[in-house]
């Protein structure tokens, strides 16, 4: 058991039968009333954001999660749906997690050294953390017109795992692009 004073972003809670990551966090001790914390907590089973008030001193069941380094390897589809297979770096056992455990799975590259979390306890993956920024070489994109590079127009392009990227005009097929892999947006151009 944690108190309100522990939270903090990254941290696991277990609330309403349901695993919670803390995406934000804010103690709010208002001039009337009572302190409380506000947080903006992630499901790790939907994926769905919630925000949460938890009065100040209030004790959370916190959840003991291990950070175990995986290599993406491949995806395939089945009945289920589509499902994204990891080798263990340190003991080469493959596991797959499913697309809803995966926050922008159309950035992962084969190769990509990434971080899923287990719930400590009963050995369950809880979610899937890819590294800050990728970089992912255009396949598609239409050519920028000469003179045209002093707008912050975006256009889009499709990088090598098929995923879009709204990058700016200079960007041309076969550039390298850095991408940010929390919300897939452009950061800037790779020197090859």
């Amino acid at each position: 058991m944690a108190s309100t004073s522990d939270i903090r972003n990254g941290m696991c809670i277990e609330m309403n039968n349901d695993t919670f990551i803390v995406v934000e966090f804010q103690h709010v001790k208002p001039g009337k009333g009572a302190a409380f914390v506000r947080t903006k907590l992630k499901s790790l089973t939907t994926g769905r954001v919630l925000d949460h008030t938890i009065p100040a001193g209030h004790k959370v069941d916190d959840v003991r999660v291990e950070r175990r380094k995986f290599q993406f390897l491949y995806s395939d589809e089945d009945v289920d749906g589509k499902k994204y297979h990891f080798m263990n770096s340190e003991t080469y056992e493959q596991t797959f997690l499913r697309e809803a455990m995966i926050e922008n799975p159309g950035l992962l590259k084969e190769g990509t050294e990434v971080d899923i979390l287990y719930h400590a306890v009963n050995e369950t993956a809880l979610t899937l953390e890819m590294p800050q920024y990728i970089i992912l070489e255009v396949t598609y994109a239409e050519p920028g017109v000469k003179g045209d590079t002093a707008t912050n127009t975006l256009k889009p392009a499709t990088v090598e795992t098929g995923a879009e990227v709204r990058v700016p005009l200079f960007i041309n097929v076969g550039d390298k692009v850095k991408v940010d892999t929390k919300t897939g947006a452009y950061m800037e151009r790779v020197k090859q």
